[in-house]
Parts: structure tokens; sequence; C-alpha cells
């Protein structure tokens, strides 16, 4: 009964690769994680990075994402590599009394619980927060990610990324003027709703600390969705007017866009007259920054259009990469419109520590950097039950124990077909 390891190699180029070099700011930190696909899991990493003990508790059937795919590694596909780094992994059946027996052994000395079931689905098991979790564990921080909430008039209804992208609003912000409402191409309202869950447990474990005593925290995706709808919202409590997509423009400010150059399209953000004019002498037009149609933020949104016409002109016989460096060395915000490989094989990127790598694994790094704890890669995303027998004798059940478990079927080692639902 040897749990297969995920063992992470060191060596003189470790921090180059992202390996962890220290505990971590959340070491002695014990997680049980029962989430799936993006938001949870993406919740979790962010514990698992800075040091959490967490332990995925994957269905017999695994985490859908494990076969989102391909690409595919082993028994696992990009997607869910992607979001289960340092993790150990366990496979249990929660849907048989004995696997919520199981589950709250593994809840004793634990501080954290995530989970993101539909709505009503511990309490039907009997592992409500308010009704057992919180009087059996009394310090246990339960964070619940849903994609509504309980109540309300969309409360208990399940929730995935696109289509709250299109209920909350930030479809009908995104595309072209004269075009259809566009999804954002990342699964930005998961992503966003993982970092909000991650802060949530941070502050209740805050608070924690002062009084002694868990909570049941909550992050939906609407929520979250709907408090990325900065400025557009604001906008709207102030003017009364519905806003209108601008493609690449910011409706607040000009010029904020992206622009063909003679070579690669590059992204201005200019936000204030000083970097205007630096951007007006570095074009060879300075006469632009005293124009009256846009010598102020205010005139250039008003006439935006024309301002487009003279750039546009301008920018087509510029090297636009050389340009962006001069801009960013003038101090004005300006970034070539590069495509993802260009971004993963940045000597800045690598720089910054934004690739773990680990033989024939890599991975987007952590982008939270702490100088005496910092995050790193500590182990691979875990094969489908690798940490049965390790985490079940860490809880105290004994070798025949974990044997039995394993032969009714609570304990899977083999990942099972899921059902139609």
């Amino acid at each position: 009964m040897n749990d297969a390891a995920t063992p992470i190699g060191k060596g003189p180029a470790s921090k180059e690769r992202g390996l962890a070099a220290s505990a971590g700011a959340l070491a002695g930190l014990k997680v049980i994680d029962l989430t799936r696909v993006l938001g949870g899991p993406y919740c979790t990493m962010i514990l698992s990075d800075h040091g959490a003990n967490v332990i995925k508790v994957e269905p017999p059937q695994g985490d859908e994402t494990r076969g989102w795919g391909p690409p595919f590694q082993g028994d696992a596909a990009s997607y869910f590599i992607g979001v289960n780094r340092n993790k150990r992994g366990i496979a249990l059946d929660l849907s048989q009394p004995a696997g919520r027996d199981v589950l709250f052994r593994l809840l004793e000395g634990a501080d954290v619980l995530v989970e993101n079931f539909k709505t009503g689905t511990l309490e039907r098991w009997g592992m409500g927060y308010e009704a057992v979790l919180s009087h059996k564990f009394p310090r246990l921080v339960h964070c619940r990610v849903s994609g509504f909430g309980a109540d309300g008039p969309l409360g208990g209804y399940p929730g995935y990324d696109a289509a709250i992208q299109g209920m909350a609003g930030l479809m009908s912000l995104n595309g072209e003027s004269q075009g259809e409402p566009l999804r954002v191409g990342l699964p930005v309202v998961d992503l966003a709703t993982g970092l909000n869950a991650a802060l949530a447990i941070m502050m209740a474990l805050q608070e924690r600390a002062r009084s002694g005593k868990g909570q049941f925290v909550e992050a939906t995706l609407y929520d979250c969705a709907v408090a990325l709808l900065h400025p557009y919202a604001a906008n709207w409590f102030l003017s009364g007017k519905p806003p209108q997509r601008t493609g690449n423009a910011h409706p607040n400010v000009a010029p904020y866009d992206q622009f063909r150059t003679k070579t690669k399209r590059i992204f201005l953000a200019v936000g204030n007259n000083r970097q205007y004019a630096r951007f007006c002498a570095e074009i060879g037009r300075p006469e632009l920054a005293e124009d009256p149609r846009f010598r102020d933020n205010k005139d250039r949104v008003t006439n935006r259009a024309a301002l487009r016409a003279e750039l546009d002109g301008v920018l087509a016989a510029i090297d636009g990469e050389a340009l962006a460096t001069r801009l960013l060395d003038r101090g004005v915000p300006c970034g070539v419109v590069q495509e993802l490989p260009d971004v993963l094989t940045h000597p800045h990127t690598r720089h910054r520590n934004m690739i773990y790598e680990d033989g024939d694994y890599r991975a987007v790094g952590a982008p939270l950097k702490l100088s005496r704890t910092p995050p790193g890669l500590r182990r691979r995303p875990p094969r489908f039950g690798e940490a049965n027998c390790a985490v079940l004798a860490e809880a105290g059940y004994s070798d025949s124990e974990i044997e039995a478990l394993i032969r009714s079927g609570v304990v899977a080692v083999t990942m099972q077909k899921a059902t139609q639902d």
C-alpha cells in the first residue's frame, strides 16, 4: 500500500525553476479541499503555493477536468494539471456514510474546508456548517464556492464561468462597438472567484486569531462577476447612461487602445497629460499635445475618433516594438501585443519566477512574492488517489482499516467512469 510519490528535484537552478525555497507563509495550515473544476481548485492552489497542507479529495470519478483535454499527461488533462499542484490527492466516495465518516476524521485538526458542491448537498448529507460542522469543529473555516449562493431569486442554481459572464453583464461590455457581445477569452469569473475565496479564507483566519472561532465564508461566481464591473458600473451610477461596447478602447481615458504599427500591434495606456505630451513628442507629432481637441483627457475622450485618425496615420510607419521600449523608458505605459508563446518564453517572465518547472512538468508560477517566505513548487499535481494511504494513516487509520475502505469502494484507487446526470 505504498503511495506513489511526485518528487520535486533540487539543484543549483532550483530558484530559476520556481522550486520552493521555504516552508511558505502558510506552513502548518491544514486545508481539506473538496472542490472540482476551476474556481475552488484555483483558490486552494493559491494556499498550497504558500505552504498550506492541502488534501484534495476527489470523488471516485475524479475531478471532471482530468478529462478536459487533449493535451494529456498520464491520467490528467492540462486543465487539471494547471491548477492542482502542491496538493496531495485522495479519492473518497462521500455519497456513502462511511465516506463521510472518513471526511469527519480528516477534518479533525483541519483549519479550512473548501467545497463547491451544489448548494444543499452537504446539508443533505448531515454535514451542514450551522447544524453540524460549526459544533463539531468550532475553529474550522468553511469556505463555499457556488454559482449564486443559497438564497435569493437565483439561489441554488449551478453556475459556470461563461454563462455568468453573460448574466452579470461582462459579455455586454466586451467586443467591438458594432459587434455582438463576446465572452472574455479567459475564465475570468472562475479565477476572480478563486482569488476572492482565498482572500476570504485569510480574513476568517485572521479573525479567528482574535476570537478563537471559525466561520462560514462564501464566494459566488455571480457576486465576483458583478464586482468586476468597474468602471462601467460607477459610470452608470453617476450618469444613468448604459455603457456601449468600445472594443479595445477605454470608456474614460484616451488614447487607451490598441494600434497597428509597421511591425507588431501595440497597446497604449496614456493616463495623464504629461504622458500624452511625451508620447506625442516620441512619435514626432508634438503639436498634438497642444491641439485644443486633445489638450486634456476629457477633450481626448470627447474627440476620440479624430485622435484615433491622427494616430493611425503616424503609427503605421513606426516600428512598434522599438517605440514601446522608448515609451516605457520615458514613463509612458505601452506594450507590444504578444502571443502566448512569446509571453511564456520571455526573459522577464522567467526572471519573475513565473514559470515552475520540474522535468517534464511546467506551469505558470505564483504571482504573489514574499521576501522571507516565497511561494514555490513542492509537489506536482497529484495522480488519482495518489496519497490515499499516507493521508489515511496520518488520520489514524491502520493498514487493515485502509484495506477495508479500499475493498468496500469508499476509498477509490482507480478512476471510475462518470455516470450520466
